[in-house]
């Protein structure tokens, strides 16, 4: 995701977005990674899942007060939910999100 696309394929998505923030030296973010891609498939009807780079996308990284990666963001609605930061495990996320009410 990029600053160009956020809006239209972000905020004004249908269904609910994940944004996951990382770069590509964080090794945690590495780690998360397949865990966040095995709950991406499982759950696409309901939800989309979305990367930013915050090396290339230090604006959108700024505008939403990403001081610690990974974390991840809810856009539902084109509303924005608090930083889930450094989620330790992808039971974690989905609980996160049956919490904001998406699964």
């Amino acid at each position: 995701m990029t600053e160009q696309n956020f809006d239209s394929d972000v905020l004004k998505s249908s269904k609910p977005v994940v944004v996951g923030f990382s770069a590509p030296w964080c090794g945690y973010c590495k780690r998360l990674k397949p865990a966040i891609g095995q709950l991406a498939m499982e759950i696409a009807d309901k939800v989309s899942f979305g990367g930013v780079n915050i090396d290339e996308e230090e604006e959108l990284a700024k505008k939403f007060q990403v001081e610690t990666i990974p974390s991840l963001m809810l856009v539902k609605d084109g509303q924005c939910s608090e930083l889930l930061v450094n989620p330790p495990s992808k039971a974690a996320v989905k609980e996160w999100l049956e919490g904001k009410g998406v699964l």
